[in-house]
């Protein structure tokens, strides 16, 4: 008979144990994502980049044919990380750039969690090929989309049938902070959470404007 025990799941994500890797975020790519609408997919982005410089997660962030073809990363992104490299590369797929490999084995973690545009090209070229070499796969799929709802689908579907697993981008933030007695990460949290996560960031700033509440108390 299994015993219950107050640890987290293997599974769960944490803070340090993962890269995340932002694919693509760029007007081109967004003219034609029809799985998505643009104002939601932008806030979705920015409230993962906002959760991962929160929790210091070693972020990756490229695009693909920027000056050429593609257009600048999102701005919501780009504000958030405004030191950082962004690399650009001419390979569909993320994985087949040494520079990403390069950096990817510099940071060392055996997790990757993607976020990219679109979902059948620059997620699943990356999951299937990160998968393949033995790292463990997550996909934000709000923060993912595609030219069609049934382009986006399959290829959600196709990585997880491969062995990655989805996500959304909330559920990213609340599973990096996972317990509201954290208090060194609870206003960034409530606050990116009141910014961009929709009702429920309607209800924290109730709660809190109309009783002086807060999660976990």
């Amino acid at each position: 008979m299994p015993q219950a025990q107050p640890t987290p799941g293997k599974t769960l994500l944490s803070p340090a144990d993962h890269i995340l890797i932002m694919i693509d975020h760029q007007s081109q790519m967004s003219f034609a994502t029809k799985s998505i609408d643009a104002v939601l997919l932008r806030n979705n982005c920015a409230l993962v980049a906002k959760a991962a410089r929160e929790f210091k997660v070693s972020t990756i962030l490229t695009t693909v044919a920027e000056k050429t073809f593609s257009g600048p990363i999102y701005e919501e992104i780009r504000s958030v990380f405004p030191k950082d490299e962004v690399i650009d590369r001419t390979t569909m797929n993320t994985w087949e750039d040494a520079r990403i490999a390069k950096r990817v084995n510099e940071i060392g973690k055996k997790r990757i969690v993607l976020a990219g545009l679109w979902t059948s090209v620059c997620v699943v070229g990356p999951a299937l090929s990160a998968l393949d070499q033995g790292f463990e796969v997550y996909a934000i799929a709000d923060a993912c989309g595609d030219v069609s709802q049934e382009a986006h689908d399959c290829a959600i579907d196709r990585v997880v049938q491969a062995g990655a697993r989805p996500m959304t981008s909330l559920q990213y933030l609340l599973e990096l902070q996972r317990d509201w007695a954290r208090s060194e990460t609870y206003a960034q949290t409530t606050g990116i959470a009141r910014a961009h996560g929709g009702a429920y960031g309607l209800g924290v700033i109730y709660a809190k404007t109309m009783f002086a509440g807060s999660e976990g108390h």
